[in-house]
Order: structure tokens, then sequence, then C-alpha cells
């Protein structure tokens, strides 16, 4: 069986090729390395897996040294020649498509890379799928879909046509799109909506690598909406063996379309989240409380019945644990 994985230097996808490593399939990653958040990091997480930065070349496919069934591949979702040359050589059972510009604050002063990464990039991997048909393309979606809903838990059948940042508007476009193409083409799709992920190698634009950072070195964190924020914080492990479940889960209906939460099931206080990670790191933080961010939200929280009913998913990560696994990365990450 061979996968692509696009973002496969990201966060997510780092730990999805791993996984899908480990379980014996073939992988191909692709991911443009851009610099929204450092390059570096990126590098280390391709280096983890075995693919050597001095030999990584655009459009050039590059064997990893620790499984020769992972090769790695420098490109834009919109380059949409090689995109399709890349399909039509390797004949992909299953995609699993991670790759877009992050981020809900970024999109505020950085619109149009959001519409070309977003809205161009996925709009041709749904062409490529089209045109060198695929057994299932696996989507990341985004709990910011559900903008400023106050139904809680939040449910795939809720209205979410009230985005309140860019990114949440180009993920909802994606889902719509991609509802689209599975109805006039025939295409298996499922659309994850993630909620918060954390873990081992998280980017350092998101909040538990910012706290963790800024308390290991005694500076002030930023606590929006005076902590009065809730996240369904979601371990990385477990977000990444609910994808993979979805994945082996063909939709068999007719469109062949689907949405899926897919988190914790359970929110957090942010405050107790930041607690967590001062008694990992042994030191209390200095708190700079400030207002709500543009584009934010108070709170999320998954409801995962219909995904635990098609895969049977589980979290399985506890918190206390998470943030265990978490920090004990950080301070060997940065202390190398």
């Amino acid at each position: 069986m061979k996968i692509l994985v696009t973002g496969a230097a990201g966060f997510i996808g780092f730990h999805t090729v791993n996984k899908l490593l480990e379980e014996g399939f073939e992988v191909v990653g692709l991911d443009n390395i851009n610099d929204y958040y450092s390059p570096q990091l990126k590098y280390s997480r391709l280096a983890e897996a075995g693919i050597n930065q001095d030999l990584i070349k655009w459009y050039q496919s590059v064997v990893s040294v620790k499984n020769s069934n992972y090769s790695f591949i420098r490109m834009n979702l919109e380059d949409k020649q090689q995109l399709f040359s890349l399909f039509q050589n390797y004949k992909f059972d299953y995609v699993i498509n991670l790759a877009a510009q992050a981020g809900v604050r970024y999109s505020i002063d950085n619109p149009d890379v959001y519409i070309q990464s977003n809205i161009l990039g996925f709009h041709y991997i749904l062409e490529a799928c089209r045109n060198f048909p695929v057994k299932h393309l696996v989507h990341a979606s985004s709990s910011s879909v559900y903008g400023e809903n106050a139904k809680i838990p939040f449910s795939e059948e809720d209205k979410v046509d009230t985005p309140v940042s860019l990114y949440a508007a180009t993920k909802k476009s994606n889902e719509l799109t991609a509802h689209a193409y599975s109805h006039l083409y025939n295409i298996p799709i499922t659309c994850l909506r993630f909620f918060t992920v954390y873990g081992p190698w998280g980017r350092p634009d998101m909040a538990p690598m910012l706290f963790a950072k800024a308390i290991s070195e005694d500076k002030p964190i930023n606590i929006f909406n005076n902590g009065i924020m809730e996240r369904d914080f979601t371990y990385v492990t477990d977000i990444v063996n609910g994808l993979i479940k979805s994945m082996i889960a063909i939709p068999d209906e007719s469109p062949k379309y689907r949405v899926l939460n897919i988190g914790n099931g359970s929110p957090v206080n942010l405050m107790d989240f930041i607690k967590e990670i001062e008694v990992n790191l042994k030191k209390e933080s200095v708190k700079n409380y400030l207002p709500m961010q543009k584009g934010d939200v108070p709170r999320t929280w998954a409801s995962q019945l219909k995904l635990e009913t098609i895969t049977s998913y589980k979290s399985e990560v506890s918190l206390v644990k998470g943030i265990h696994h978490f920090i004990e990365w950080f301070n060997r990450y940065f202390k190398e």
C-alpha cells in the first residue's frame, strides 16, 4: 500500500509518517518546508525520520536512511504539473493531506498565502485524486470551523457558516469543495476536524510550546481572555491513531464523503494546562493577562460519537501523561 502524506515535515505529518512506517506501509512524504516557523525544526523532524537535509532538493525524491519504505520530496501543493507527475508515477492507494498554511492569528495579517496554499493547493490535490484515482483521501480540517458556536460539545451536524478567521473560512471551503468532488467524481473523502493537538515535536507558534519556552527562560507568558478559556487538548499519538483508523475505514455511502471530529472529547481549563507545564518544568510562570484575540474562541469541545461509531476510536493519553512526554522532549531537544 502506497500512501502520500502531505505536510510530512510538519508536527502531525511527522508523527503520522512514523506510525504508518511502523505498520508497514510504503510512504511518500511531501512538504514545501516554508518559513512560517523555523525551517530547522522541520529539517530536524525529517532527520529523525532518516531524511538527510543536505540531500533535499526541490522536486527530487530522497529515501530515508532509516527505512527504505519512506521517501521525501520537497514540493508545493500549488505546483500542479509536478504534483500530477508524482501521482502518475507512484499510483497512490491513499492520500493523507495535512499540508496547509496554519495559524489563526497569522491569517489576519497574511490572507494571500491562505488562499494560495489552502484553497488552490487543496483544489490541485482533489484534481490529482480525480485524475489518478485513490482508494481514500483523508483531509485535515479544523475545529476552528465551529467559530463562536455556543452549543457544546461541538457536533458535526452543527451549523458552521460563521467562521471568525480566514484560516477557518479556508478549512470550511475545503470541506465544501471536497463534498462536491466526492459527489461528482465518486472519490471517497474524509475531512477530519482536529482539535487542539500537542506533544513532542510540536509547532513553536502554538500555546504549549510558547508557554514551555517562556517559562523555561523566565519570561512572561501571554494568557488571553484573562485565562477564561477551555481547549479540547489532544495528544498527538491519539490524533494519529484516529487518523489512520479513519483512513482504513473507507466511506461507502453515497456520496462517499464524511466529516468527523477528532479530539480528546474532554475540554481542559487553560490555567490547568499551564499548571501542568509548570509542574513538569519545576517553575512557576509569570503571567501576562490579556483580552481575547481576534479570531480566537473561548471554548472547544469535540463530540466524537461519529468517529467512535465508525472506528472504535478512544483517546488514551491523559493530560498528565501527555504534558510529561511533551516536556521530556522539550528539555531534550532544546538542550542539544
